[in-house]
């Protein structure tokens, strides 16, 4: 838009400057000399006879003649023409010349700017068009990775060894191997599930032993956490405790997060995370667990 405007201030000037030059032509110039006027007057005869009375001169019979008054004339010279000489007619027609290029050129300009402006808008078309396109692609790679990567879900599997005893299984649910590098898990005594801090509070169970990476194939699980009707006299800290878990107004949550890559990412990429939360449901002659916790100790990414 600047150069347009640039454009339309240049053809502006050169039509000023053609205005002049068409004013100064050849024929309208006139000559710059004063405009003369002559007098003439008409006067009564010479000195000698201005003391003689009129009468006497006019009439010598002595008849009184009326003489007519002076008479003033004022002659205005015609205007002259002055011709241009043949360096001004050069330096006339090679202005009008320069008038009519610049002209040219400044529609020629103006053409360009039209067409760089279309080639623009075109160039601006092609450029969003290819980035939807590379958006597309990304989002259709990134759709076949994720379908492709490891997912690792939790389930709860009853022990066949001990009744009323449960283990917490990971299991890769997805296509490709999962390396797992750390599990994380904790066990909580409160009333209800809104008592669960929020964020989540996560532990390592041993801090001393480091966890060796894991290597998950599609379909392969793992134990996580085994827990048993005889591991809950452990967490309680007196009687009255535990007979409020066997009545419920306590409960027992035991909740953790698993941190795993996939094989087939790039080693920089960030590593996936289940988290998940459990309630063991405590009875007098049996018991139970199930998956629970607010949304936040079940996520996946």
């Amino acid at each position: 838009m600047r150069l347009k405007g640039l454009a339309k201030l240049a053809a502006l000037l050169a039509i000023s400057l053609a205005t002049n030059a068409l004013a100064a032509k050849p024929g309208d110039r006139t000559g710059a000399s004063p405009r003369t006027s002559s007098i003439s007057t008409v006067s009564t005869s010479n000195s000698q006879n201005a003391g003689t009375p009129r009468s006497a001169i006019d009439d010598p019979g002595g008849v009184p003649d009326t003489l007519p008054p002076p008479h003033i004339s004022i002659a205005t010279p015609a205007p002259m023409t002055m011709e241009w000489s043949f360096h001004e007619k050069i330096a006339w027609a090679a202005n009008l010349v320069l008038v009519a290029l610049g002209y040219t050129g400044i529609m020629l300009a103006l053409s360009l700017l039209k067409k760089i402006e279309r080639q623009t808008t075109y160039a601006e078309a092609a450029a969003e068009a290819a980035a939807t396109s590379a958006h597309a692609a990304l989002l259709n790679a990134q759709a076949i990775i994720d379908a492709e990567r490891p997912w690792i879900l939790i389930t709860i599997e009853p022990s066949r060894s001990a009744e009323n005893s449960f283990t917490i299984m990971a299991t890769n649910r997805g296509r490709t191997p999962a390396k797992i590098l750390v599990s994380e898990e904790r066990t909580r005594i409160i009333v209800d599930e809104r008592h669960l801090p929020s964020p989540p509070e996560y532990r390592r169970e041993n801090t001393n032993a480091p966890l060796a990476p894991t290597i998950l194939l599609p379909g392969e699980f793992m134990a996580i956490k085994p827990f048993g009707r005889n591991e809950v006299k452990g967490l309680c800290d007196s009687e009255e405790r535990y007979k409020r878990i066997e009545t419920w107004e306590e409960k027992i949550y035991h909740y953790g997060r698993i941190t795993y890559k996939d094989l087939i990412s790039p080693a920089d990429s960030p590593a996936h995370e289940t988290n998940w939360c459990c309630w063991y449901i405590h009875g007098r002659q049996s018991s139970g667990m199930v998956m629970a916790g607010p949304p936040e100790y079940n996520s996946h990414t």
